[in-house]
């Protein structure tokens, strides 16, 4: 049963006449007989009565004419809807970090629904590699990751340029340098689940510059890592953005970080073989607004 054999037989059912349905759809006679006669013997049951030459619908018609007209009508709306692609609507399945969530989205993801209702967002959050590969086994159609990335089917632009600090409670001294790190002791760190690139940096940085570590605690939130952090538990590395109000508060101290380690860039992340999006693009274009970054 297919959409044109039904469209001819809603031609049918609502004029009575095999003439009149050719007419109007401009088409022959004989082809509208035909096709009727397919769907009858699809369907194994008769959709009209033919009753001194003229067609009377029967029962089984009625049914199949009510079907018709919903599918029909249903197969016009996708029918405009992908005419319309350029229109920034429909589903979009964004992944993001976890602090670039909390810190950058909220009024990006505001403005987002204001300004393009029709786009239906499904935000989830993890750490940079699990995100890199749901983008490339298509389960998300964009995501905010951690730089450097760098593989052959990705495409990507920057968003977001990062700073990222190490703290520690407020009561610490400042640590200038490596040996006023190892001085501390065995470290304990406070960071996000494996996969997170400011977890890796951290660790690189410390372990390069002969830091000992005494065990890294993992978190899903960085709620629950600055309140470690905060209770002179340990340390963690994480953007400026989500720690300026708990500075600034005397609840945490920041030290000086190395440039490699300090400055961090967050970037947007498709498939670059996936056909334009412009639910993702208009998103693009929206966070960038929100956050200063040239468009």
């Amino acid at each position: 049963m297919d959409l044109a054999a039904l469209r001819i037989f809603r031609a049918v059912a609502e004029d009575g006449s095999v003439t009149q349905a050719a007419v109007r759809l401009n088409t022959v006679q004989s082809n509208v007989t035909a096709r009727i006669r397919q769907l009858e013997e699809e369907l194994a049951t008769p959709l009209f009565d033919r009753i001194s030459r003229r067609l009377v619908i029967t029962p089984a018609g009625r049914l199949l004419a009510d079907y018709a007209e919903r599918l029909l009508a249903l197969a016009e709306e996708a029918a405009d809807a992908v005419r319309s692609h350029d229109v920034p609507q429909g589903l979009l399945r964004l992944g993001s970090m976890e602090t670039t969530a909390a810190a950058r989205l909220p009024a990006v993801l505001a403005g987002l629904r204001t300004r393009h209702p029709q786009i239906e967002l499904r935000l989830s959050t993890g750490p940079t590699t699990q995100l890199v590969q749901s983008v490339l086994q298509h389960q998300l159609d964009a995501a905010l990751v951690a730089a450097p990335v760098m593989h052959p089917q990705l495409a990507m632009e920057t968003v977001i340029e990062e700073e990222l600090l190490l703290v520690s409670a407020a009561d610490w001294p400042t640590l200038n340098t490596a040996a006023d790190l190892a001085g501390r002791g065995p470290l304990a760190l406070f960071t996000f689940r494996e996969g997170c690139s400011y977890r890796q940096r951290l660790l690189d940085w410390l372990r390069g510059d002969g830091v000992q570590i005494a065990q890294v605690n993992e978190f899903g939130t960085f709620e629950a890592i600055i309140g470690c952090v905060a209770a002179g538990m340990g340390v963690s590395l994480l953007p400026r953005a989500v720690l300026d109000a708990h500075i600034a508060a005397g609840t945490l101290r920041a030290h000086p970080t190395p440039a490699a380690v300090r400055n961090a860039q967050t970037l947007l992340v498709w498939h670059r073989e996936r056909s334009r999006h412009a639910a993702r693009e208009a998103f693009s274009i929206l966070l960038c607004e929100k956050l200063g970054v040239p468009v």
